[in-house]
């Protein structure tokens, strides 16, 4: 991303005390996110549309997030090259024809290629969005990351219950929802976010791996790529595991992506303000581990099984924020390198969850993969309290030391 003199999301803040830029980012950020969860309503009509095994289906998310996570390296380079906006519309751009081949394909294969050039798309554009919003939205890094995690809430919420509605038709209309929506995205941000000239100082592509350097940013990094082990295992198999039409799995992946969104916008912060958010993700790793355990002890047991996925939002959206504020706060790196590093340690190392979901479904028995996912979260719990002591956070930002300062001299004057 830009520095803060260059940014297209520093113009002067309007309703909401943000800048307009932001609001809109933010709104494209939905749009972008809605995405990630809009396939899961589909995935049983996929595989028989397709005549796909479970493996087969879940490449669909192993090769989104896979790319998601490779791409993160590039994109600080392309950014500073192109500028945000442009950044941004291509990434758009990107979304927009992949996702709509995808629509066209006539083999399982070719939708996972074309849902990795859609994750390309994604990776522009969130990676570009998200650290211009935790350095530039008004209210200092909490507020960013939670507005920022209120876009992907809204946004997983959404995605199931458009997928669910449009996939009623037939398995093409999700991906073909996908490009319209990424058009409107595309339109409000030509229109609302001013462009600027790329910035004076390109980004190296190395820079993203010299930023892991910083051995408390890898070891939240490390904490993050277990997390999403298990993250992306309830949110991408746990829909084979239910014997339910399309409707009634929009409806329970809308209701899970609801409490994803209560949990990191209104819950979340709250707990951050009375308890320390390394014993507070601790205890969330607890939660997951035991819910993961339950599903994969409830094979077959829908009485069971959907109420454990629904209530399973609540710890996954104060574990988002918290994760957040974790890796934004642990260093003094620069937001827009510390996003693409540490999403490319937690993208492309949880991207073979979902294939492995698969696989074990397949050889081993449905609940096995469940059991491998609490294993894998538990060490996220190792390296997080084996790490606690380095995982502290950095204290402000030369930037924010700056800004303050101006401010208490501003009400001396006064």
């Amino acid at each position: 991303m830009s520095s803060p003199a260059n940014s297209t999301l520093d113009a002067p803040p309007g309703r909401g005390g943000q800048p307009p830029a932001v609001w809109a980012v933010l709104a494209a950020s939905v749009v972008a996110f809605m995405g990630i969860g809009l396939v899961d309503p589909i995935l049983p009509v996929i595989g028989k549309g397709l005549d796909a095994s479970h493996s087969e289906i879940e490449l669909l998310f192993t090769s989104y997030f896979l790319i998601i996570g490779l791409s993160n390296l590039l994109t600080g380079w392309v950014s500073s090259r192109l500028g945000d906006k442009k950044t941004l519309l291509t990434g758009l751009a990107l979304v927009i024809v992949f996702s709509a081949l995808a629509g066209q394909s006539g083999s399982v294969e070719e939708v996972v290629l074309f849902r990795a050039g859609w994750g390309l798309g994604i990776a522009l554009f969130i990676s570009t969005s998200m650290s211009g919003i935790i350095g530039h939205a008004v209210g200092g890094q909490q507020r960013a990351v939670t507005l920022f995690e209120s876009a992907l809430g809204i946004g997983i919420s959404t995605g199931p219950l458009l997928g669910a509605l449009l996939g009623a038709e037939s398995w093409r209309a999700p991906f073909f929802g996908v490009a319209v929506l990424m058009g409107v995205a595309f339109l409000v941000v030509s229109f609302t976010v001013p462009g600027t000239p790329p910035p004076a100082r390109r980004t190296r592509l190395s820079e993203p791996l010299r930023a892991l350097s910083h051995k408390g940013l890898a070891t939240a990094s490390v904490v993050a790529l277990f997390w999403n082990f298990g993250f992306f295992t309830l949110l991408a198999y746990t829909p084979l595991l239910l014997d339910m039409g399309v409707y009634e799995l929009g409806a329970t992946f809308f209701a899970w992506g609801v409490l994803v969104a209560i949990a990191a916008v209104w819950v979340a912060p709250a707990m951050l303000r009375r308890w320390a958010p390394t014993y507070l993700l601790a205890g969330v790793l607890v939660v997951i581990v035991a819910i993961l355990l339950v599903i994969g002890l409830a094979e077959g047991n829908s009485s069971i099984l959907v109420p454990a996925i629904v209530v399973s939002g609540l710890p996954l959206g104060i574990g988002n924020s918290l994760l957040s504020n974790l890796l934004f706060g642990v260093s003094h790196t620069d937001p827009a390198d510390a996003a693409a590093a540490t999403n490319f340690i937690r993208f492309t190392g949880g991207a073979i969850s979902p294939f492995l979901a698969g696989k074990l479904s397949e050889e081993v028995g449905a609940s096995a993969p469940l059991y491998v996912s609490a294993a894998v979260v538990t060490l996220a719990l190792v390296v997080l309290l084996g790490g606690r002591r380095i995982l502290r956070p950095a204290g402000p930002k030369p930037a924010e030391i700056a800004e303050q300062r101006e401010a208490d001299g501003e009400l001396a004057t006064a």
